[in-house]
């Protein structure tokens, strides 16, 4: 288990850019499975998640050719679907969430697709009813191995379109069914899609590759299947979790900051939020410059009452930036009620931030009040362990505005989502050690 060693209280300064989005290209990786053309996919963030499923695609059959840093050809004109019952992927399979999204794909192209129970953050209940109840309505069978825990779902005849109502606006859901839609005889027409920018790209690059989708970016969309899709050219947009996690990096520590090349348009209502908290930030083209800023103070609402900051299906805030939220309010003057509607078990990191000297009250498992220190006093240095990705990423920010030297354990965790964090952040002055 490695470990990172962090010497806190520095001012950062310089840029620094977002790498690609990590859930997008969980999604377009998957996508790969649905043609025998290459595809070529560019801006893929080098870490261990993303990583993880190309593994798999290449356990697969998938022929891949890395052109460059981040750019790679996929070819899957030759898939071994007998793989899907070996030992190897029920391991590699179940310790990656993102995997679910290759059954879709599979129905579609192979009529029949598996999974093992797929692991990922321990945030609490991630069900995964949404996508199999699609896959029944367009036609296929749910199939169930108890004792090994073993999804599958077969349309050995092919699937029909069908229209649906989605019971929850899940994106790996409606990723996963539309792209197995877009092989299906006939229209299917689905309902509380989810909408997120990841979504959106999904669908443009399959409208490449010869779909026919429509209402792309709304919560209703309309997908025409096609016989065959072809070969594309892909790009990831930025990772806007990256975004918000810069942002609030230098709220935390006095920094000035620029954040290049964000695909500002695509960040819906995130440097909004941000602003909530009374943190400065600038865009310059597709730059985000933020100024070195002592105090930040939190609004309130209109008739004066705390604020509060929650999560909600696109265009509504992320809930991957709360934790941010959370622990950029520690020193900000004011309170804000954080709001985490969309899991139970994600707040439970705030003890590490109490014991660091923040003032949170853990309401219940969904909801914090956060009492600013305004500066008044610094966060303390300790030795903590990562729950997740996201958790852990704040607390490495609380550690780097704390004053001493702080230990995180588990950064394995951060080294899923984040693509070689310890390096970047050295490039803006942070003092950062990886020890394994």
């Amino acid at each position: 288990m490695a470990t990172f060693q962090i010497r806190g209280g520095k001012k950062l300064h310089g840029s620094i850019t977002p790498q690609g989005a990590k859930n997008e290209a969980l999604q377009i990786l998957c996508a790969v499975l649905l043609t025998d053309e290459e595809i070529t996919i560019s801006n893929i963030p080098d870490i261990r998640d993303v990583n993880k499923l190309i593994d798999i695609l290449e356990d697969l059959g998938v022929k891949i050719r890395k052109k460059g840093p981040g750019e790679y050809t996929f070819q899957s004109d030759d898939i071994n679907i007998d793989y899907l019952f070996s030992k190897e992927f029920k391991e590699r399979g179940g310790a990656l969430r993102g995997s679910i999204m290759i059954v879709g794909p599979l129905l579609a192209r192979f009529g029949k697709g598996y999974i093992p129970k797929p692991g990922g953050d321990k945030i609490g209940r991630r069900r995964l009813d949404t996508h199999f109840i699609g896959f029944q309505k367009l036609g296929a069978k749910f199939v169930y191995e108890e004792e090994s825990e073993f999804y599958g779902v077969e349309a050995p005849e092919g699937l029909k379109g069908e229209y649906m109502l989605l019971d929850e606006a899940s994106v790996t859901g409606t990723a996963n069914i539309v792209m197995a839609a877009v092989l299906a005889e006939g229209v299917t027409t689905i309902y509380n899609a989810a909408c997120e920018p990841y979504l959106q790209q999904l669908c443009k690059m399959l409208v490449r590759m010869g779909a026919q989708i429509e209402g792309i970016g709304s919560n209703l969309l309309k997908i025409t299947g096609v016989e065959k899709l072809g070969g594309c050219d892909h790009r990831c947009l930025p990772d806007m979790i990256e975004v918000g996690s810069w942002i609030g990096l230098a709220a935390m520590t006095k920094s000035e900051l620029t954040i290049k090349n964000v695909e500002y348009d695509e960040l819906g209502v995130i440097p909004e939020v941000f602003k909530k908290l009374g943190i400065q930030l600038e865009r310059r083209g597709e730059d985000i410059f933020i100024p070195s800023q002592d105090i930040y103070a939190i609004d309130t609402f209109i008739d004066g009452s705390i604020l509060t900051i929650s999560d909600a299906p696109w265009p509504g805030f992320t809930p991957d930036l709360l934790s941010i939220i959370l622990v950029v309010a520690t020193q900000a003057k004011g309170s804000v009620l954080v709001h985490q509607k969309m899991f139970e078990s994600r707040l439970f990191f705030v003890d590490k931030l109490i014991d660091m000297g923040a003032q949170i009250i853990l309401c219940d498992p969904h909801r914090a009040t956060v009492i600013g220190l305004e500066r008044k006093y610094s966060l303390r240095a300790t030795t903590m362990t990562s729950p997740d990705i996201r958790a852990g990423i704040s607390l490495l920010i609380a550690a780097l505005s704390a004053e001493g030297t702080s230990t995180i354990h588990n950064i394995e965790q951060i080294d899923r989502g984040y693509e070689r964090i310890d390096e970047r952040l050295r490039n803006i002055g942070a003092e950062i050690v990886r020890l394994d």
